[in-house]
C-alpha cells in the first residue's frame, strides 16, 4: 500500500514538474518579447540583427522574479522600469560576456 502511494506521489510530482516547465516556458517567451521590444525601441545602439541574441542573453541571466517582471511587461507594455531592469541585467559580467559572444556571431554571420 505504501509503495503504491509513493508511486502515485512520484507520478503526481512528475506532472507538476511538466506543468511548471510549461509555465516557465510561456513566461520566458513573453519575457523575451518584452526585452526584444525594449532593446528595439529604447536601445538604438543595438543592431536589429542582434536584438534576438541580446534578448536571449538578458533572459538567460535574469532571475525568476525578473523574468516575471518582463512577462508582465509583455502584457501591460514596456515602460521606464523595463528599461532600467534590462540595463541592470546588461551590466552584469555574465550578460556582458554573452552579449560579446552574440555580437561577434552577428558580425561574422
Amino acid at each position: 500500500m505504501r509503495i503504491a502511494a509513493l508511486g502515485l506521489c512520484v507520478v503526481a510530482l512528475a506532472g507538476c514538474d511538466e506543468a511548471t516547465k510549461a509555465v516557465d516556458d510561456v513566461a520566458r517567451k513573453s519575457a523575451k518579447a518584452a526585452v526584444a521590444e525594449t532593446l528595439s525601441t529604447r536601445f538604438p545602439f543595438v543592431p536589429k540583427a542582434a536584438v534576438t541574441p541580446f534578448s536571449d542573453c538578458v533572459i538567460d541571466n535574469a532571475s525568476g522574479r525578473e523574468i516575471g517582471e518582463f512577462a508582465k511587461d509583455a502584457v501591460v507594455g514596456v515602460d521606464e522600469s523595463t528599461v532600467v531592469l534590462v540595463q541592470s541585467i546588461l551590466e552584469r559580467p555574465k550578460t556582458q560576456q554573452c552579449v560579446a559572444k552574440a555580437g561577434l556571431a552577428v558580425l561574422t554571420a
